[in-house]
């Protein structure tokens, strides 16, 4: 059943459903099958062909996987969407699906650790030039372009320190210079964020995090125009085959349902840890797109709904005390991830951007310091009173530290 609404909270529970016309279950089953069985030889051969539509084996398509695809493009504002077995398979499938060797890929100087190794390392191996530079101006991206530049990939917010890129100004000069432009929607959600509003031509989640919401699945999604995504299923999905199991699928289908509630309550958590960070003593910068002194804070009722759940910040003292201070927590998890139940954190420099060389993390502002805070679901006072007692410990403080006056 194809249903669109224009409620966004109505379509994370009904968009792309398909209605059990067998046994009337409310909730889709899960095909859980490898393959598709034909009526005839005939009817084999059409679908192989095209000539059908049709399921034909696991890997290039199931009921479960289009129901998420679905919901995904309606959630996204786009015509079609693939899914796959990572956010990183939705990434390479992509990018690959749009550059060859000798292309020139155009992307920003801090990325998510693994985007970055994917570009530095292996794509060149396969011929693909990489440029990372600064989207902070439209005059430093336009003097990035060259003649073979195909595609402009970016994160906004920036993994990990929350940098927000103007999607418009992008988009600009992408069409300017008939480029594809590719945006890793992961930290915002379709709850926060619309890049197919702002004309971005492919939109890509790590499906892992909020999409999912429960720590339980690993995934991936893309979506865009039907001519690209049909592209991308025919050519590099599967081909490379990086396919998403039906049992991961009906997973984050059930996610959905409650996503812009879960958003919510990321929000409004994140925002008051925010606040409690940026006026700590022993906490040097917070980045964090809902606080005024945000560069991106300007974006938030424009391009961005809100400034989602995740902090990233600096601490004051040593590589060691932030690691002392991590440790010392008692609530807050320390994991790689984010968009869960639970307050996650994590030390981006020895942890997700480990891949960075010294001299790439300075260009990155990742900074020995620096921590990244998935603020999760719980309430809220715990959650800053764990870091609290946290800070304490690596700090060494204690209460007659600070003496009430007489």
């Amino acid at each position: 059943m194809k249903y669109r609404s224009d409620h966004f909270e109505t379509n994370t529970i009904h968009a792309g459903k398909i209605r059990d016309q067998q046994f009337g279950a409310l909730t889709s089953p899960i095909y859980q099958t490898s393959t598709f069985t034909f009526d005839t030889v005939g009817q084999g051969s059409r679908r192989f062909e095209g000539q059908e539509s049709g399921y034909i084996y696991g890997r290039l398509g199931n009921p479960t996987l289009t129901q998420l695809e679905q919901k995904m493009a309606v959630l996204e504002q786009t015509d079609d969407a693939a899914v796959f077995g990572s956010g990183m398979g939705a990434i390479s499938s992509t990018l690959l699906a749009n550059l060859k060797a000798g292309d020139h890929l155009l992307t920003t100087k801090a990325l998510y650790g693994c985007s970055f190794a994917l570009f530095s390392h292996l794509f060149p191996q396969l011929g693909i030039e990489v440029s990372f530079v600064d989207f902070d101006k439209q005059q430093t991206i336009t003097e990035a372009i060259q003649a073979n530049t195909k595609v402009i990939y970016f994160e906004t917010p920036i993994n990990p320190n929350l940098d927000v890129i103007d999607i418009a100004m992008v988009v600009r000069v992408a069409k300017r210079h008939k480029l594809i432009t590719v945006v890793d929607n992961t930290f915002m959600s379709p709850a926060l964020q619309t890049p197919s509003e702002l004309g971005v031509n492919l939109i890509i989640h790590s499906a892992t995090k909020y999409l999912n919401g429960h720590g339980d699945v690993v995934a991936g999604v893309c979506c865009g125009s039907q001519e690209q995504i049909d592209k991308i299923k025919l050519t590099t999905l599967k081909d490379m085959g990086a396919t998403l199991s039906p049992n991961d699928a009906w997973l984050i289908l059930r996610g959905l349902k409650t996503l812009h509630l879960r958003v919510e309550r990321h929000n409004q958590n994140a925002q008051h840890v925010a606040e409690y960070l940026q006026q700590h003593r022993h906490v040097r910068q917070v980045y964090y797109p809902g606080l005024p002194s945000h560069s991106g804070f300007k974006y938030i009722g424009t391009q961005m709904k809100g400034a989602g759940g995740v902090i990233a910040f600096e601490l004051t003292g040593s590589k060691q005390q932030a690691v002392e201070f991590m440790n010392a927590l008692k609530l807050c998890i320390i994991a790689v991830s984010l968009g869960d139940a639970e307050t996650l954190i994590q030390h981006p420099a020895t942890m997700t951007h480990s891949t960075y060389t010294d001299e790439e993390r300075e260009a990155a502002g990742i900074t020995d310091t620096l921590i990244r805070i998935a603020v999760g679901l719980e309430h809220v006072d715990d959650i800053v009173n764990d870091l609290e007692q946290a800070l304490n410990i690596a700090f060494e403080e204690k209460l007659s530290d600070f003496p009430i006056p007489a």
